[in-house]
């Protein structure tokens, strides 16, 4: 592969790379874009582990682009995480200072809807808006034909006057219909597209590299709709920041490659965070129909005059009565009363056969054939979807109706042909209203084995990058993500090893038992009072769950050694603000779950973290839903020890635990101290089976791991952060 170099030999060492935005890359960084450059060429993918500031998205963007340019391709970014994808606007832009390249920063249409319509209403919309444009258009031919035809009949043109008479009737014609459509429903934001002059935007647009809320604001100063205008501009771009949903989802991939003007085969796709793309993808490839849908359906099928109506009424009315009465029946003593505004699973498995939801569905089935009727009732919804698309389209509904009876039906079908498929796991949960205090349930197919939906991916594009901090095992994303022997590298943190220590604290191992153990509670205590009491800055702790940092937040506040800002993170609160509140501080203490938001994709740098403490091995929690994909995993992987704990469990364990002591040493010139409290991280761990997790980190993180007792710890941290001349003044005695 030939590479811009300024005159100089296009060896490893010495390849200038044009797009690279800085003076010069890291050794491991240069090393990393060459690598990433002939797996281009050999169009396989790549696995990049690099830590925290190690500059894995510039290593990822600069070969991609370049190969891209010459190639003519296009690259597309993604990540899942909101800071993230502010840093890759960054980098874009000052790629672009560097390089001139052709950026756009895709973001979904409900967040760039200058009308607040959903997404069906603005397909219609979008459509009768085009037809009003087209007709116009096709009015003023016709009316330059008819006063051609004028002209040449005031000179005595033999049968001009017949051909300007059919003219003008279609005139007629056309006005009639001008006036029907404008009587309808249409955007005026997308009709200002369509007939202004949009040069200025898109010269503006690609000026630099924009953000959606530039692109909306920019846009509505001119009354256009900046979302139809930004897949208008995509067209053969060189790069595309958005988010997973555009690539995981294969409806919405296939129709953003549409708008890219690119077969999939001329797409580079680099994914962000990519230990998240499991979990990403497991959402997008679940289905789930409420208990509400079923009864809208039910009613919108009430006055339907169609020979279909019966059979669709049957087989969703049945499927409505099996829902209620399988999650009646899967309340245990006293379960009903728990229930609150968030799902809660109830359990419908059964060894053996079908799900219990399935078998009360059939037992309860009387008609003429459930495959029948189902057929029937799809039908019929579709037949309802096209008159709610004609009503709105032509005026006389305010807004574009979903049909309710197409997506029962849809989902029946779904939940009857691929229930007992092997990775997908049918679940029941119920919820209750808040308005009502009414229970109410939902029927879900649960996808157990994501890399159906990552697989078919990584196949159609020319290459993927995937890049994350914590990638490794190799083996195991590979596996779940369905990667056929991509290109492996690790880089760990380049910054001096001096300037960081990690503790593996030799507490009790905390199963569930030993957490209730008053002992065990009261050193827990005296250890994070430790951590904080000798931290020059804030700490940072997480526990395997809320409920858990919530009770260490109380024993705190009421330990009259523990002297400091107290901050305990609790579910439905942003990160940022979080955050912000936090890192205002410069001796607080900030208790979180590992499963929360701030565990990864958020910064503290400098004092605002010196020091993270994880609690505990986090292990989630074990729920009916994780059962199945570790029985999944070990139906599918039979040959390996214990793979489903190992791929469902210990894998994403580790991989939390290591983002969460990410978030301290985020710089060159950054130091701190991460703490493991849990003898399963000693080297004592070798001899607790699958239980201890110390061999689970890459080799020269374990190499790091200093073990030590827990009253130890304070001096250990006095003499490393006096080592640093971090205290200000005289240090904490011990």
């Amino acid at each position: 592969m030939a590479h811009a170099n300024d005159g100089r030999d296009d060896s490893d060492s010495e390849r200038a790379w044009r797009f690279f935005p800085y003076d010069a890359p890291y050794p491991n960084q240069e090393a990393a874009m060459s690598s990433i450059a002939d797996a281009l060429d050999g169009e396989r993918n790549v696995l990049l582990e690099g830590a925290t500031g190690t500059g894995k998205t510039i290593s990822a963007l600069v070969p991609a682009l370049e190969y891209a340019r010459e190639h003519d391709k296009t690259v597309v970014i993604t990540t899942n995480v909101h800071q993230q994808m502010r840093q890759f606007i960054e980098d874009a832009r000052a790629i672009t200072r560097r390089e001139p390249i052709r950026s756009v920063v895709f973001r979904g249409k409900s967040s760039m809807c200058h009308i607040e319509v959903g997404f069906q209403e603005c397909q219609t919309l979008r459509d009768t808006t085009r037809s009003i444009v087209e007709k116009e258009s096709d009015k003023a031919e016709l009316s330059e034909q008819a006063q051609t035809l004028l002209d040449r009949m005031r000179d005595g043109e033999s049968g001009a006057g017949e051909a300007r008479n059919a003219v003008t009737d279609e005139l007629d014609a056309i006005d009639d219909e001008l006036d029907q459509l404008k009587e309808g429903n249409f955007c005026e934001h997308y009709y200002n597209n369509l007939t202004q002059n949009t040069d200025e935007f898109f010269q503006w647009l690609f000026d630099d590299v924009r953000t959606p809320d530039e692109i909306f604001a920019h846009a509505g100063r001119q009354n256009l709709c900046g979302y139809e205008l930004l897949k208008e501009g995509m067209e053969g771009v060189d790069l595309v920041v958005c988010n997973y949903h555009h690539l995981l989802d294969p409806m919405i991939r296939e129709q953003f490659f549409r708008w890219l003007d690119r077969d999939a085969d001329d797409i580079i796709t680099v994914f962000d965070e990519a230990h998240n793309i499991e979990g990403a993808a497991r959402d997008h490839a679940s289905r789930a129909l409420t208990e509400n849908t079923l009864e809208s359906a039910m009613n919108e099928l009430e006055d339907i005059d169609d020979s279909r109506a019966e059979s669709a009424r049957n087989v969703i009315g049945t499927f409505l009565d099996a829902l209620q009465e399988s999650y009646d029946d899967a309340f245990g003593f006293g379960e009903r009363e728990q229930v609150g505004e968030n799902w809660h699973d109830l359990s419908i498995d059964s060894q053996g056969r079908r799900d219990d939801l399935t078998m009360q569905f059939l037992r309860s089935y009387e008609g003429r054939g459930i495959d029948v009727e189902i057929e029937l009732a799809l039908q019929l919804g579709k037949r309802l979807d096209e008159q709610y698309e004609d009503e709105y389209k032509n005026g006389d509904s305010t807004t574009r109706k979903e049909c309710q009876t197409l997506q029962a039906a849809n989902f029946i079908a779904d939940w009857m042909e691929m229930g007992d498929e092997l990775g997908r796991h049918p679940m029941l949960s119920v919820r209750r209203d808040g308005g009502t205090e009414e229970i109410y349930g939902r029927a879900e197919l649960y996808t157990c084995i994501p890399r159906e939906v990552t697989r078919e991916l990584f196949e159609e594009v020319h290459a993927s990058i995937l890049m994350s901090a914590t990638l490794r095992p190799f083996d195991v994303t590979e596996e779940t993500l369905g990667l056929e022997n991509p290109v492996t590298m690790a880089y760990g943190l380049e910054y001096p090893e001096d300037n960081r220590r990690t503790f593996a604290v030799s507490l009790p191992a905390l199963f569930s038992s030993e957490r209730d153990n008053p002992a065990t509670q009261e050193t827990i205590e005296q250890l994070l009072v430790d951590a904080a009491r000798f931290t020059p800055g804030n700490t940072l702790v997480f526990f395997p769950s809320y409920a858990e940092a919530e009770r260490y937040h109380e024993r705190l506040r009421a330990n009259p050694v523990a002297d400091f800002d107290f901050f305990l993170d609790e579910p439905g609160v942003r990160a940022e603000e979080a955050r912000q509140e936090f890192v205002g501080k410069d001796n607080g203490i900030l208790l979180t779950s590992l499963w929360g938001t701030l565990a990864e994709g958020v910064s503290f740098d400098g004092d605002d973290a010196r020091t993270v403490v994880v609690v505990g091995v986090p292990y989630p929690h074990l729920s009916e839903r994780l059962e199945a994909v570790q029985d999944a995993y070990d139906r599918i992987y039979r040959g390996k020890k214990a793979a489903g704990w190992r791929y469902a469990v210990e894998i994403p364990t580790i991989r939390k635990t290591r983002q969460a002591l990410g978030r301290v040493i985020r710089s060159p010139d950054d130091f701190g101290v991460r703490i493991l409290a849990d003898k399963r991280y000693t080297r004592e761990s070798s001899s607790m089976g699958k239980y201890g997790v110390r061999g689970s980190f890459p080799v020269e993180e374990r190499a790091e791991m200093v073990d030590i007792a827990p009253a130890k710890l304070k001096f250990a941290m006095l003499n490393f952060y006096n080592d640093h001349d971090a205290y200000d003044g005289d240090p904490p005695r011990p």
